[in-house]
């Protein structure tokens, strides 16, 4: 009965919030009828754009480096490539692979494969050949879009696959020339939604496919319970739409006939333009890409009007507590601290009152999502402050992996991989991948604790900590250090700061100034980089 209860309430949130956002077009409640219908059978990509063509939705869909294209050319030019990719041979069933970085390319090839029933696999621009050609085989490729300067990422993929050039010049056809040489009127949707796979980030091994198959049609409140994302605002998306993040956003935004206004390779001052020249409503980030955007300064970020913006989301890494302050003196208060993973997209969400009462937290779960803590033998943690494993739900989560894998499970939830706690707001603090604890002469060790610390320095831009083989202690924490350019860059007075505020086992006894540290394309720092680097950098 209870579970009953809950499910209902979280029905009826999850529907207010959808209302609320203005995805459905009142009075026309007839339109969001069929939307709703074209959605559950070709899916949200081929879905959306059809239903907004039908009813005559002319605004800017996407602006990128190549300038401007409304929903109806978005309709139109997906049409034409469906036509063509038919006559390839492509259909139902089939798998096209797509590694291609922000711009309309990428989406265009997304909503053209859910035109013609084909699963979409969206790979991660940073992935080396061989690591390309073994995920296409896996995922079993039929087809592959990707960028002309990419091509040496894809060389090594299987010569029976179609290839496509969705940007530049390249030795195969483009996507430009397929839609220019077919017509554009109305194709036939197919009969079912094709689903897309996403990548694990691939910073413990090889990358994993997470597909999804499906998607519950309350899923959209996972974004627009708590944050107030709303119908046809304009958004910049700085970070790879092949990320799960940019993947939820690029959807969200279809379904709120947003514009989206893309950023091919980030550059922080040109973000800003971009913020300022469209007059944004949104971005979202991932916690480095603010951190290059705060980090240019009072001065600079004074000569661009960012008043508009109402909404920072932040996702995909955690997101440090000076971070969330120096963001609301630089923008005010409107960062979102969304916290997930691929595997169970998003899992909670911090508003801008969470993050000013405690900077740092994850937030609660919004509408139709659950989280709960257990412990290594599968007990559940209700007591505030104890750490466990983050188990999480929602109408998002995946079946488990292509390779036939799956994540751990518990009471209908699935693992995130992380550690946190649930403080007495009953917010919650994720402490870490499980696999990234350090233990220390019988200590357990969470790095971001250190980290978050490090970083609170004014000399410290960000910082990471590791543990490396020891003798005497079995690991000793190492700390890698991205100084600010006026830093004296002293190790001694760097350890005695931590000693002042931590326990002896959490005090780095190695510290390490690099100028950066390693990051994926997905911003996430890669340990195993850092592990291979001396103690003297």
């Amino acid at each position: 009965m209870r579970a009953t209860i809950e499910g209902t309430a979280h029905t009826v949130r999850a529907i207010q919030a959808i209302l609320r956002a203005g995805t459905f077009e009142f009075p026309r409640v007839d339109r969001s009828v069929r939307m709703a219908r074209l959605v559950r059978q070709a899916g949200p990509f081929a879905g959306l754009v059809r239903a907004h063509a039908n009813n005559g939705l002319d605004r800017p869909a996407i602006i990128d480096h190549y300038g401007t294209v409304t929903y109806a050319e978005l309709d139109r030019q997906t049409n034409a490539l469906a036509r063509a990719w038919r006559l390839d041979g492509l259909g139902l069933g089939d798998s096209i692979g797509v590694i291609c970085r922000n711009h309309r390319g990428l989406a265009i090839a997304v909503v053209a494969a859910g035109k013609i029933g084909a699963r979409v696999v969206l790979m991660n621009t940073g992935s080396a050949a061989p690591e390309v050609a073994g995920i296409a085989a896996r995922e079993h490729v039929h087809g592959l879009v990707y960028d002309a300067d990419l091509a040496a990422n894809a060389v090594d993929v299987a010569a029976d696959v179609r290839r496509y050039v969705s940007w530049g010049c390249g030795p195969d056809r483009s996507l430009d020339e397929l839609i220019a040489t077919n017509k554009g009127d109305v194709v036939p949707l197919p009969s079912r939604f094709g689903g897309a796979t996403l990548l694990t980030s691939g910073t413990t091994g090889i990358p994993k496919g997470a597909p999804r198959e499906k998607l519950s049609p309350l899923a959209a409140a996972q974004l627009l319970d708590r944050i107030p994302l709303r119908a046809e605002q304009t958004i910049l998306i700085p970070i790879p739409l092949f990320h799960a993040t940019g993947f939820a956003l690029l959807i969200g935004s279809l379904a709120l006939r947003m514009t989206m206004v893309l950023q091919c390779r980030f550059e922080p001052a040109d973000a800003l333009r971009l913020l300022a020249e469209h007059q944004c409503d949104a971005a979202v980030v991932v916690p480095t890409v603010l951190q290059r955007m705060v980090n240019l300064g009072p001065e600079v970020l004074r000569r661009y009007d960012t008043s508009n913006l109402k909404i920072v989301l932040s996702a995909g890494a955690a997101l440090a507590p000076d971070l969330c302050r120096s963001t609301a003196d630089a923008f005010g208060d409107v960062l979102y601290n969304g916290y997930g993973s691929t595997e169970v997209a998003i899992a909670t969400v911090a508003t801008p009152a969470e993050l000013r009462l405690v900077p740092g937290t994850a937030g609660r779960p919004p509408a139709t999502c659950r989280i709960a803590l257990f412990d290594n033998e599968g007990r559940r943690i209700t007591e505030p402050g104890v750490i466990g494993r983050i188990f999480a739900a929602n109408g998002a989560g995946f079946d488990g992996y292509t390779d036939g894998r799956d994540k751990q499970r518990i009471d209908g939830m699935i693992s995130t991989g992380d550690m946190g706690h649930i403080d007495e707001h009953g917010l919650l603090w994720v402490e870490g991948r499980d696999d990234d604890m350090i233990i220390s002469g019988g200590e357990n060790v969470y790095p971001i604790e250190i980290e978050n610390l490090l970083a609170d320095r004014p000399d410290v831009i960000e910082a990471c900590v590791i543990g490396v083989p020891d003798p005497d202690f079995g690991q000793r924490l190492r700390a890698f250090v991205v100084p600010t350019p006026d830093s004296a860059r002293d190790a001694d007075a760097i350890k005695e700061y931590v000693r002042k505020r931590l326990a002896r086992h959490k005090i780095p006894r190695d510290l390490v100034f690099v100028d950066e540290l390693p990051r994926n394309a997905t911003g996430k720092v890669l340990r195993r980089a850092l592990a291979t680097q001396d103690a003297d950098g």
